[in-house]
């Protein structure tokens, strides 16, 4: 955070203008003690909110049109133009249009990410179909980001007040998770996760649990030995420096009996081993956090919910809790 900011300066990509993303992004601020916080800019187009403004009735939310993040309102959203063509606003219908205006937004956020302009990004859904082209060939933001950064890892982290899980792999099919599974990885990961919980929870010394990859961790190799050959010698190479980190542990049976409260964080071996624990726990208020790049980022654990999009029923409060932690990882990065 530059220091002659009062307050971190979050910017929010609009996402997909068809799903819930604007209206998420709305309700979050219609408590505006969000103001005292952090000032807000959306990337997107002034066009979206006021259609949304008027789609949900909410006469009490203004914005303030911006050219740029110098020149702001400290007591209101912010907008940012980041396209010019005309365009309608059509509730729950995917449409290869929105997916091009996401990504100028996106673009445009992560050009001025990079400038120091903004302090942290805050990506609201995109559909990862729509949005693909020549110049975003990524199953997610996560990925792009990771690119554009040039991190050479990076670390998807759920995180709420009481649960983190990150994973040792993401967006790929579930037959090529053992492919991907190797030692370095795991020890970039779980480095990965240990670097975020300091640097940016301003945990010291985290304690950290590692799950396995079989059913029962392997049920002493009954059932896989991906656990003995693979996961133990890496967690023991962490223990002999005097890490915190505890393992293998049977997936189920953790989150079931309430293990993972012993921990600061948790790294599962693939993306719905540790998403659907997470979500089942933490959806209402939950946030993916980007750990291991340079900048900071975070979104709302959901997608873009065109079933209900324009419907004035989505839940802002993941939304939400992803700007306030990206303004506090903000706060904790510059106090370091």
């Amino acid at each position: 955070m530059e220091e002659n900011r009062q307050k971190p300066l979050i910017g929010i990509t609009i996402g997909d203008i068809n799903g819930i993303g604007p209206e998420v992004i709305i309700k979050s601020v219609l408590d505006t003690k969000i103001y005292a916080q952090a000032d807000l800019i959306v990337y997107g187009h002034g066009k979206v909110l006021s259609f949304y403004k008027k789609n949900l009735n909410l006469d009490r939310f203004s914005f303030n049109q911006s050219n740029s993040p110098k020149q702001i309102n400290h007591k209101r959203l912010n907008v940012i133009n980041c396209w010019e063509e005309d365009f309608e606003v059509n509730p729950g219908v995917n449409d290869t249009k929105a997916g091009k205006f996401a990504l100028k937004s996106l673009e445009k956020a992560t050009d001025d990410l990079k400038e120091g302009l903004i302090d942290a990004v805050v990506t609201a859904p995109i559909n990862k179909h729509n949005i693909q082209s020549d110049d975003f060939n990524f199953p997610g933001h996560t990925e792009y980001l990771t690119e554009k950064f040039e991190a050479s890892e990076s670390l998807m982290f759920l995180c709420n007040d009481h649960l983190r899980i990150g994973v040792a792999t993401g967006h790929i099919p579930l037959m090529s998770v053992k492919d991907h599974l190797t030692p370095d990885l795991l020890k970039n990961k779980i480095r990965l996760m240990i670097t975020s919980c300091k640097k940016d929870f301003g945990t010291q010394k985290p304690k950290i649990a590692i799950l396995g990859l079989n059913p029962h961790a392997g049920e002493d190799g009954l059932l896989g030995s991906e656990e003995a050959e693979l996961i133990a010698p890496v967690i023991n190479e962490f223990k002999d420096k005097g890490e915190l980190v505890f393992g293998p542990y049977p997936a189920d049976g953790f989150f079931g009996n309430g293990s993972y409260k012993n921990f600061d964080a948790v790294l599962g071996m693939y993306h719905d081993q540790g998403l659907i624990p997470f979500k089942t726990i933490a959806f209402e208020d939950g946030v993916n956090f980007t750990a291991g790049l340079s900048v900071i980022r975070t979104s709302p654990d959901h997608g873009t919910a065109f079933n209900i999009a324009g419907k004035n029923v989505a839940s802002e409060q993941s939304m939400r809790s992803a700007i306030y932690m990206a303004t506090d990882i903000a706060r904790q990065r510059s106090a370091v």
